[in-house]
């Protein structure tokens, strides 16, 4: 029972209601939601502060990457329109927002139906109004009908892209991209739709699931961790992100460091959540969508976080520039200032390319 309820005495109204009080989570809680105070950043502004101070990213948030360098690249000016494909955060949105007032416009996707909500909350609370920032939700595949919708049928004056995992998605264990803490395995950037991960490992095959661990992950040992996932499989399937951590582990040679084990488990991950969202896919089709986006002179830039992004996004802009389609791209890719990478190491990984429409 939630609650005690005392005997009535002679001649009172209404019995005496105790409610029980919350038990005490100890010092250690073991849930995700009560274990960081950097989740109620209002409250402990300091803890964020302490957190950001040791090079570690406050739970349930996301450190932009590279911000100075995107807006190099992408010269905004005031009264322009600017695309962020990808909101996570807000971070860049923020940062383009304010690039391009007075008078210009930002127009964010992002297919997360959980995150684009809070995201665009806390926006409009800083003051980012309707009139000159407009949310959709949806993946790349969507940028021409968003446009459209604006009426910005001449393009955009400049596009970018984040193709990175967002922290608050990482750090929730509710949503299956962790292995740090158990949660379900389902690492889909909507929820709501498609095959989780446990369903996805469930239908694929042993050698196509080998291939895609390469492809996805550059992971050497494939064969090895895709005939481990075969036969779990076969046993008692996957459903929890340890489970799957676990099972790539047994995998692997019993010399291996723990540390190297662990960035093993990460390279499987990212292979399995690339091929859940379809993420190659889905980024091909924004390349290709990219010239049309864009205004005569416009320019764009992405930052990508491993090899298989990379090379999609150097191919395309290559292919585009001999083409003519680009009047000028990156000749080198850039990286994070070796300050940026002590103070935040996830963007240890980031690099970033643009291009430059032809007129």
């Amino acid at each position: 029972m939630n609650s005690e309820t005392e005997p009535t005495p002679a001649g009172s109204a209404a019995p005496v209601v105790h409610k029980r009080r919350p038990r005490y989570s100890g010092k250690n809680p073991r849930r995700f939601q009560d274990k960081y105070k950097e989740l109620n950043a209002d409250r402990y502004p300091d803890e964020v502060a302490k957190v950001l101070a040791s090079g570690k990213t406050p739970a349930g948030q996301h450190v932009p990457i590279m911000v100075a360098e995107v807006l190099a690249c992408l010269k905004p000016l005031p009264g322009q329109r600017a695309v962020d494909c990808t909101l996570g955060y807000g971070g860049h949105s923020r940062a383009l927002w304010l690039a391009v007032q007075p008078g210009g416009h930002l127009l964010s996707l992002d297919a997360d139906p959980v995150e684009i909500v809070r995201t665009e909350a806390r926006l409009r609370t800083a003051g980012m109004t309707e009139q000159g920032f407009t949310t959709r939700r949806t993946n790349f595949a969507g940028l021409a009908r968003a446009l459209a919708d604006l009426g910005w049928h001449d393009g955009a004056d400049m596009i970018f892209a984040d193709l990175g995992l967002s922290s608050m998605q990482i750090d929730n264990p509710a949503r299956g991209f962790t292995f740090k803490q158990d949660g379900p395995l389902d690492m889909r950037m909507n929820p709501r739709r498609g095959q989780s991960a446990a369903q996805f490992l469930a239908g694929i095959a042993k050698d196509q699931l080998a291939d895609l661990l390469h492809e996805n992950g550059d992971e050497l040992h494939a064969a090895q961790i895709a005939q481990r996932i075969w036969q779990q499989q076969r046993q008692n399937p996957l459903r929890s992100t340890r489970a799957l951590a676990q099972c790539v582990r047994e995998a692997l040679p019993d010399r291996m460091k723990p540390e190297e084990a662990e960035t093993c488990v990460r390279r499987v991950f990212q292979a399995i959540r690339i091929a859940v969202n379809e993420e190659f896919g889905a980024l091909e089709a924004l390349l290709r969508a990219l010239p049309g986006a864009l205004k005569p002179g416009g320019r764009a830039a992405f930052l990508t976080f491993h090899s298989g992004e990379d090379r999609r996004v150097k191919k395309a802009f290559q292919e585009g520039e001999r083409s003519g389609l680009y009047s000028q791209i990156s000749a080198d890719v850039l990286r994070p200032s070796p300050e940026e990478q002590r103070a935040n190491p996830r963007s240890s990984p980031a690099k970033l390319r643009w291009a430059v429409k032809a007129v």
